[in-house]
């Protein structure tokens, strides 16, 4: 298997430990539905991570590659491929290397050092996992370089599949017009995503007249700053969170961390979920992003990442240029 194009008219057996509706699941197995003969697959709606994982487990036992042309391994291939490479391995492997377990817990939410034996550990089963592919996808290409120059993985069986939103959810739509310039923001809190950034410039506009900040995320009550113009939010269902969306003048994506190197590498999927609504978006400036967005491209804006002060100044700086 040389290329994802080869996945045509194939029995396809599809596995991933993430829960069955997340953004990436979902495209993937739209996008094997599309091209394959037929696709089975094996996931758990259920948000207990420890149970997905042991139903995931429990039906692969069960499978007979006999029955399948190739397995395609979704999110966190680390968690299956260590168990069940022998039997995976009769047919060709395709797997979705989307994130480097080594990468995202030595630097980026720095639970390990990366030369202490967890750190080693984690790096021998990226590098173990990712051997055992016949081609492996990844999320951008800053991303796919870094895999093969970090876990020696030859560059030409890396290919690169970017997200695409959920378009029966997030689509273009009317909204009632705002009293105020509304920004929001959306994301599960993670480093990379640069939140001390981000509410540093809402401290910092705290006293800009006719500005409204929306920010839905587990942020807790201590964290919160500009209350007087900010609107907290821990947790909106998809329908709701679009017709939210859809309300902003202006939506944040990042990745706002400038100490982060994947933060450099990744596009962030609220990316393609704003601009699939059609909505002005301001972005990391950071090689990731400008694979595929412009500052030429209407409604997209770039940032210095790690700059509270830059992105102050940005929000501030749209929001005279579109209240005129």
């Amino acid at each position: 298997m040389k290329r994802l194009s080869d996945i045509r008219d194939k029995r396809i057996l599809y596995a991933a430990t993430k829960n069955s509706d997340y953004l990436r699941l979902v495209q993937e197995i739209r996008l094997l539905r599309e091209n394959g003969n037929t696709v089975t697959v094996i996931s758990s709606p259920s948000k207990s991570y420890p149970k997905r994982l042991m139903y995931v487990y429990r039906q692969l036992m069960k499978v007979r590659m006999a029955d399948y042309d190739m397995s395609f391994i979704g999110f966190a291939p680390q968690l299956i491929m260590p168990l069940f490479r022998r039997k995976l391995k009769k047919k060709p492997v395709v797997m979705d290397f989307f994130i480097s377990m080594y990468d995202t817990l030595c630097y980026d939410r720095k639970k390990f050092r990366p030369k202490s034996l967890p750190g080693r550990l984690l790096k021998r089963i990226d590098r173990r996992t990712l051997a055992a592919a016949d081609l492996a996808v990844c999320d951008t290409k800053a991303h796919g370089s870094y895999f093969c120059r970090e876990f020696g993985f030859p560059k030409e069986k890396m290919s690169v599949l970017y997200l695409e939103a959920d378009s029966s959810i997030y689509y273009p739509r009317e909204a009632p017009e705002n009293k105020d310039f509304t920004v929001l923001y959306f994301g599960s809190v993670l480093p990379l995503q640069g939140i001390p950034v981000i509410l540093k410039a809402i401290d910092l506009l705290k006293d800009e007249k006719g500005l409204r900040f929306v920010f839905v995320g587990p942020l807790g009550s201590s964290e919160r700053t500009g209350e007087n113009i900010t609107e907290y939010i821990e947790w909106l269902p998809q329908e709701e969170l679009a017709e939210r969306i859809a309300g902003a003048d202006l939506c944040l994506a990042g990745h706002f961390d400038g100490s982060i190197m994947k933060a450099k590498r990744t596009i962030a999927g609220k990316t393609y979920i704003y601009r699939a609504m059609g909505k002005p978006v301001i972005l990391g400036d950071n090689p990731a992003n400008h694979e595929l967005y412009s500052e030429s491209d209407e409604g997209v804006y770039f940032c210095e990442m790690g700059s509270p002060e830059k992105l102050a100044e940005l929000i501030k700086r749209i929001k005279d240029q579109r209240c005129v």
